[in-house]
């Protein structure tokens, strides 16, 4: 099985994305590390992670289908936000732009009736359902607790903590 050049061309442009997305919440959890947030930079961490496990994710299905992998440099990430709110909201924006080209994607496939993409992006849609509401969630607890960081940490430290 192959993809067509142009979704192949749109994959890797997301890998780099997904990559971006990673770069971008490292840099903010080293924002919140160096204001002594450890519980926001331990979440943004977890991010980063999960950034660079999307990015894997669609380079290992580009290479399954036969597709041609081809890696982009990464611009710098943006690491001077005004306030801890402003970064969050940054991270906010920044799922709805992932929402909207994973949406792209999927529009790609349906075009091109590459029905093995369509299912295999389904899992993306799925997910950035799970990453706009956690950040939406987070934001709002970053506008209620205004300027109380020791608010907001207290509440992301007490998300992070196991259950039960």
């Amino acid at each position: 099985m192959h993809i067509s050049k142009a979704m192949n061309a749109k994959l890797c442009e997301q890998i780099s994305n997904e990559f971006g997305a990673s770069q971008a919440y490292l840099a903010m959890a080293c924002m919140f590390d160096g204001l002594a947030l450890k519980g926001l930079a331990k979440l943004f961490r977890k991010q980063t992670d999960e950034e660079r496990e999307h990015a894997l994710k669609i380079l290992d299905y580009v290479l399954e289908v036969g597709g041609d992998v081809k890696l982009a440099a990464l611009p710098a990430p943006k690491s001077d936000f005004s306030s801890v709110k402003a970064a969050i909201d940054a991270a906010h924006k920044h799922e709805l732009r992932v929402t909207q080209q994973i949406h792209d994607l999927v529009a790609l496939a349906d075009k091109e009736k590459d029905y093995a993409s369509r299912s295999f992006l389904q899992w993306f849609v799925d997910e950035q359902v799970e990453e706009v509401s956690s950040m939406e969630h987070l934001l709002r607890i970053a506008e209620m607790a205004g300027v109380n960081l020791l608010q907001l940490e207290s509440y992301v430290r007490h998300m992070l903590a196991p259950k039960g």
